[in-house]
């Protein structure tokens, strides 16, 4: 089964681009990041006359995920667990049955955090002990689970082609860094770096400065799988090539191979 996630930034904007990277790319699940819409404004119609499920979690203007599937999603729930004041849609859950076995997908946009020190660093690295407080439960359940999609974190200097850059950005501080590492010490593995080793793979290229020509990109979008899913894992890649094309997201499709 072949499970992509994409942070489209705006659907509105990526109203052409998207589709045709389903129609080429064929995922059986896509999870989206930043799709800028509210519910009811979602296009729905556009996918699930390719014959995927709709599922979204949706905020005007900003955030918003979502899930589409060409099989039934179950128990969907919206939102992440641990702060009731947090209004911002930023996680999506769904259970999707394979052949062989089910498997949870979480689905989120993690915060960016900037400026770092600050309030939105502050909720940036509380959203992250929330999502390890999930993932925590989770395990403890023994529910196969993956989580996916723009974490707005560099795990290490090799995923960004000038790490010296990012020293001090929320996105790379040692406070960060440091809660990806307790996520990975849950017994979580992250399926690409499964697959491939060594610096110069990335899945996102700012708009400005001419960054995607000169591949000054960094590697944020990313899969985290729990044990029993990790031992499902085929394959994990970057879908690169997206970037180039015409209205291009600045973030490019990550997708894993999954034998269920």
């Amino acid at each position: 089964m072949k499970i992509a996630t994409f942070n489209i930034n705006g659907i509105k904007a990526r109203i052409a681009a998207l589709p045709e990277w389903l129609d080429e790319a064929q995922p059986d699940v896509a999870i989206l990041q930043e799709i800028k819409s509210v519910d009811e404004g979602f296009p729905r119609e556009l996918f699930e006359d390719r014959g995927y499920n709709v599922e979204t979690h949706g905020q005007k203007s900003f955030n918003g995920v979502a899930i589409l599937s060409k099989l039934p999603l179950e128990d969907v729930v919206r939102g992440l667990d641990g702060d009731e004041t947090d209004e911002q849609a930023r996680y999506i859950e769904a259970t999707v049955v394979g052949d062989k076995a089910s498997v949870r997908l979480c689905g989120l946009y993690l915060p960016n955090g900037n400026p770092a020190p600050g309030p939105k660093f502050d909720y940036k690295l509380a959203w992250i002990k929330r999502l390890e407080q999930r993932a925590r439960a989770l395990l403890a359940d023994e529910t196969p689970f993956l989580m996916t999609g723009d974490f707005n974190i560099i795990p290490q200097a090799e995923d960004a082609a000038s790490p010296a850059a990012w020293r001090d950005d929320a996105l790379f501080r040692f406070e960060t860094r440091e809660a990806w590492r307790r996520l990975l010490a849950l017994g979580l593995t992250d399926a690409f770096r499964a697959r491939t080793q060594g610096p110069g793979h990335y899945s996102f290229w700012d708009y400005q400065a001419g960054a995607w020509n000169r591949n000054n990109g960094i590697r944020i979008d990313h899969f985290l799988l729990s044990p029993a899913v990790a031992d499902m894992l085929k394959d994990c890649q970057i879908d690169k090539e997206i970037r180039a094309r015409e209205k291009p997201s600045d973030h490019v499709p990550v997708w894993v191979d999954l034998d269920f």
